[in-house]
């Protein structure tokens, strides 16, 4: 029969990540594709004891209904480390925890966006939450974004644009391009969104796997009108399965997140939230970062050094800091997707920077690459692969 399919529904698109996956088992291929953590960096005999401890000792509580704003003891222990790691006051804000944080995207979209509403976006930026956008019928107006943070001057234009609702940004090691935006210029994106009135709604799943640099303090924590929503998780830094990401919002607009998550799933998993609080009160945390930073530079810096060493010098890319990404950069004006399409011929998978933007139709110079998730082998390999492709490609 013929679906009538929601119009709100129809902007949004396919992952071509989620395809490009599908290849990643095949015999031989390599895999830069994707975004998923390493599994040595899942605290996983952590997360087993205190699992069968919480189902030992308490399992009613555990398999009963939970309360929508979530687990109390993690929503306490998240707002002091948010406050020590991250400078965020809760004086005036409240934390709400969420299924992973892709929810937190949905439900500010939820509450923010109108049909017809034009949502700006970083460009590059993160495919799943601009998925979220148009999915309330959210028209993606990208920004230019440079090594150092987002175009300030395109940004101000596109302030004074009527019906913007929000402007979503990452500034800590950004998916998809490994960059991080300058304390000055957050400040000014502050200072931007204060004189037009436009929400921010900013983005750190990758904060606390820095490797390298100073740290940054986020929009956050310099927010006196409350015009920030800070979104976070433990997908990089416990693991993705756990489901488990949190939303920091000022106070004023709690019940109505909880509200707009009640209406969604109720509540996120009770032994999940609880094993997250245990992990960070009753295990080494620090410990924890310290060795998943370690994992994650000695790889990062691998790919670096040996696209470094194989590739043709017109090709661009920054050392990385933190996160899981770096973005190699063709010659301007040069579309990557033949170089993608030919890689995955020779059985490396990457992502064309096209996928990244409001319209992955037009030619983009970008090729997104993963270094967490392929082994150091794989690593080297790839990257030899990928750099004979540039010299052939670019002369």
């Amino acid at each position: 029969m013929a679906y009538r399919i929601a119009e709100r529904m129809k902007g949004a698109q396919g992952s071509i990540i989620r395809e490009l996956l599908k290849l990643a088992n095949e015999p031989g291929m390599i895999s830069f594709g994707g975004g998923s953590p390493d599994p040595d960096a899942f605290p996983s005999e952590a997360v087993a004891r205190i699992s069968e401890e919480a189902m030992r000792r308490q399992p009613a509580k555990i398999l009963q209904y939970g309360i929508s704003e979530g687990y109390p003891p993690l929503r306490e222990t998240l707002k002091k480390h948010l406050q020590a790691t991250e400078g965020i006051s809760f004086e005036d804000n409240d934390i709400l925890i969420t299924s992973g944080g892709q929810q937190c995207a949905d439900l500010a979209a939820k509450l923010f966006v109108n049909e017809g509403d034009t949502v700006l976006v970083e460009s590059p930026s993160f495919i799943g939450c601009m998925n979220a956008f148009r999915s309330y019928g959210g028209r993606l107006q990208g920004v230019k974004l440079h090594e150092d943070g987002v175009d300030l001057e395109a940004l101000e234009k596109a302030f004074r644009q009527p019906g913007i609702s929000l402007f979503y940004i990452i500034p800590t090691f950004q998916n998809p391009s490994g960059f991080t935006t300058s304390a000055e210029k957050r400040r000014k994106v502050y200072e931007l969104a204060q004189k037009y009135g436009v929400m921010i709604l900013e983005d750190n799943p990758y904060g606390e796997v820095r490797f390298g640099g100073e740290w940054i303090a986020p929009i956050k924590a310099q927010d006196p009108d409350g015009r920030v929503i800070y979104m976070g998780s433990f997908s990089k830094t416990m693991a993705p399965g756990l489901r488990v990401g949190f939303v920091v919002m000022p106070k004023d607009l709690f019940n109505q997140f909880k509200i707009a998550k009640q209406a969604t799933d109720v509540h996120s998993s009770n032994l999940f939230q609880l094993a997250c609080d245990e992990f960070l009160n009753h295990w080494d945390y620090p410990a924890h970062l310290a060795s998943i930073r370690a994992l994650y530079r000695k790889k990062g810096l691998l790919m670096y050094d040996e696209i470094k060493k194989h590739a043709h010098p017109s090709l661009r890319f920054a050392k990385p800091q933190g996160g899981f990404f770096m973005m190699a950069y063709l010659p301007e004006g040069q579309d990557a997707m033949p170089f993608v399409q030919e890689a995955l011929k020779r059985k490396v998978i990457t992502v064309p920077g096209s996928a990244f933007t409001t319209d992955p139709a037009q030619p983009n110079n970008g090729v997104r690459l993963n270094f967490s998730a392929p082994s150091e082998e794989q690593i080297v390999r790839g990257a030899e692969i990928l750099g004979k492709l540039s010299r052939e490609m670019l002369g």
